[in-house]
């Protein structure tokens, strides 16, 4: 017994080490804008008066996620002037994103979705063209910084600093909203001093890049000329990875296309949903954004461990049943009313799967991935996560608006169940065992 407690402590061990805890700072910055232009967001668009349709609709700009894939082979290959030969490829293109997060947040703290909508709009497109640069230059950061074995385990520290950082732009963000207030009603100046203190926080990232030393450089081939070229940063990383999974790259790709669909459909409504059910910004900071996240935290810890004694495909299966089955607690919750007890228990079951599964899930992106390619594969990867269900999401609020929000619930956990079968079928075929060049 006295062996299997330590053996375990040993394993709890790999959290300690310098790389992992270097990714708790790069995953707060990594993770402080999601919120700031879809959550959050639309918790202010709500109290400002703008309708759940529009709400819906306003989330595709999370679609820019969806499509990172697009320009990741620039961040794995192209120089930035100055700052590359400076900094390093993967330092340079994060400071680069980083500028343009805050660029953007700055910009939406000097509007007012009342009267400049379109304009919060083109900020929050800045703020996730930059997040999304961010997020291609630091996945590749975080693959070549320690083998395979550690993934998950850098995984799990990346999503606690990017759990934090949610506690930040949510809870964060209400709280410095709420004490910002000068009376009883719609406030834009609370908004936009709070948003002003969320420019400021993406500091932290900054700093620890610069802090950061490079990566070991992976040699590519030099192209002979600028059609090889083309080849070589647009082609050869998608061509590899078909190549190296076959028939396989249909399966993998489509359960990438849809393992976090429950989680990302349901989210979009969840602080609509808080609103209309009469929940105050502190109780929502209190509960969602804080005691909420620490359940994510505990999820993504107890994700990667698991991870490292039972393997990936089991625990990603494992994440995908939970994370169904917590929406049906969300249903449930509709139906009570103002209950702040069903709320954080509602939450906290949420929160808990949220980790397990995302732990997991960033596991087995990175062992797909040929660290030749890491940022534009891992792109793709991740680009596909998010394109069917934030697609999907964008139309959240017309259904809420037309079956309720109860059902809207049920819905969100029904479409999470092909997941388990593509789960099934990569165990069947062994494909996380195929190894990497």
């Amino acid at each position: 017994m006295l062996k299997a407690v330590q053996s375990w402590l040993a394993d709890f061990r790999v959290y300690l080490e310098w790389p992992c805890l270097r990714m708790l700072f790069l995953g707060f910055s990594a993770g402080l804008p999601l919120l700031l232009i879809l959550g959050t967001l639309s918790f202010w668009l709500r109290e400002a008066g703008i309708d759940r349709s529009t709400i819906g609709y306003l989330t595709w700009v999370g679609l820019i996620y969806a499509f990172k894939w697009v320009w990741a082979p620039l961040v794995d290959r192209l120089q930035i002037p100055f700052l590359t030969k400076l900094f390093g490829r993967r330092r340079s293109w994060l400071l680069f994103a980083q500028a343009l997060i805050i660029l953007g947040l700055v910009g939406m703290s000097t509007l007012d979705p009342k009267i400049a909508l379109n304009s919060i709009v083109w900020c929050s497109l800045l703020v996730a063209f930059g997040s999304a640069t961010q997020d291609i230059a630091l996945d590749a950061f975080r693959i070549e910084s320690a083998n395979s074995d550690h993934q998950a385990a850098l995984a799990a520290t990346y999503q606690t600093g990017y759990r934090l950082a949610l506690i930040w732009s949510g809870a964060g963000v209400l709280w410095l909203a709420a004490r910002a207030e000068t009376g009883s009603g719609y406030d834009a100046g609370a908004w936009q001093f709070a948003y002003l203190c969320m420019a400021a926080s993406i500091s932290v990232g900054v700093i620890t890049t610069l802090l950061s030393k490079e990566p070991v450089k992976i040699d590519l081939p030099k192209a002979r000329n600028v059609k090889a070229w083309l080849y070589q940063t647009l082609i050869e990383p998608f061509a590899e990875f078909l190549t190296r999974y076959r028939w396989h790259a249909v399966l993998v790709l489509s359960l990438i296309a849809i393992y976090r669909i429950s989680d990302v459909v349901m989210g979009i409504m969840a602080n609509p949903f808080y609103v209309d059910m009469g929940y105050t910004k502190d109780e929502v900071a209190a509960v969602s954004k804080v005691f909420g996240v620490v359940m994510t935290l505990v999820g993504a810890f107890v994700g990667g461990v698991l991870t490292l004694r039972f393997g990936v495909l089991k625990i990603l299966f494992l994440g995908a049943v939970l994370s169904s089955v917590s929406n049906l607690l969300f249903a449930w919750l509709a139906t009570q009313g103002h209950d702040l007890h069903g709320l954080i228990w509602v939450i906290s079951a949420d929160n808990l799967s949220s980790g397990i599964a995302s732990a997991a899930f960033i596991a087995f992106l990175s062992a797909l991935t040929n660290i030749r390619y890491s940022a534009t594969q891992y792109a793709l990867f991740s680009s596909m996560m998010l394109l069917l269900p934030k697609w999907l999401a964008g139309f959240s609020g017309v259904f809420v608006d037309s079956f309720g929000y109860q059902a809207f619930f049920y819905g969100t956990a029904i479409i999470g169940a092909p997941v388990l079968l593509l789960i099934w079928a990569t165990i069947h075929f062994n494909i996380i065992q195929i190894k990497k060049d």
